[in-house]
């Protein structure tokens, strides 16, 4: 297992943590989880600052060139180019990140109209971002439907959109108007934009045709490892349940 693979499920573990601590103090206690107003100051639960603590520092980090960190949020950095003998290439990735950002405001549109109508609170919110952030994890390590659907990626590496992650794990945030949730967004998006400038500036380093640090001969993180072994799982269980069923 590599380095990498390891910081991800570090990763797993400690967002899990989080998810099952916020459920944990909604269902014993609502007012230990509960947001405040900007009316109210800034004040914070002291679940929420862990929270915005990790995921600030997180993100931030994000910004710039880091070897702790996947090459699938670093190839935009000149220091991860490796030139092939392609020079010049058009990303064919504009249905694909179309459908995902349709999906995804229809899902969360779904979320926000629940809560505006009353159904649910900025608990379960708030809940909701975390959840998104254990299936970041589980994306990235088992199985991605954006991967597998949509984008039909290779591999993390690859990915065209890896660095939206943390604009979809706190969307819902944007119907808590508190500075802890908005700050979060508001950096999330603030990352988003810069990796689509770095996309729309530098095409070339986010396609394996035209950098080499990206391919398959040059990876040292070996994630998508899991998602083959679970893929072979699979398919010969199938098989086996198939041949058990004839």
């Amino acid at each position: 297992m590599s380095s990498i693979s390891k910081m991800h499920y570090a990763k797993l573990v400690g967002r899990l943590a989080l998810f099952i601590a916020a459920i944990m103090l909604y269902i014993v206690n609502p007012a230990q989880i509960a947001i405040p107003t900007f009316a109210e100051g800034l004040k914070m639960p002291v679940l929420m600052g862990i929270i915005w603590i990790v995921f600030a520092v997180e993100m931030m980090l994000r910004f710039f060139p880091s070897k702790f960190e996947s090459m699938g949020c670093q190839k935009q950095f000149a220091r991860n180019f490796m030139p092939t003998n392609v020079s010049k290439i058009k990303l064919d990735t504009k249905k694909g990140t179309l459908i995902v950002a349709v999906e995804w405001f229809i899902l969360n549109a779904i979320i926000g109209g629940l809560y505006f109508g009353g159904i649910i609170d900025e608990g379960i919110l708030l809940i909701i971002s975390l959840f998104y952030s254990v299936c970041d994890m589980i994306c990235i390590l088992f199985f991605c439907p954006f991967q597998t659907w949509n984008m039909k990626n290779k591999c993390c590496t690859t990915c065209r959109i890896y660095n939206w992650d943390f604009a979809m794990m706190f969307t819902p945030f944007l119907f808590i108007p508190d500075f802890y949730t908005w700050s979060l967004l508001f950096i999330a998006v603030a990352l988003l934009i810069t990796w689509e400038v770095f996309v729309r500036r530098h095409p070339e380093r986010f396609s394996e045709k035209t950098n080499g640090a990206i391919r398959c001969a040059d990876c040292k993180e070996k994630l998508c490892h899991h998602k083959k072994q679970l893929r072979h799982f699979h398919k010969t269980h199938k098989g086996i349940l198939t041949a058990w069923k004839e």
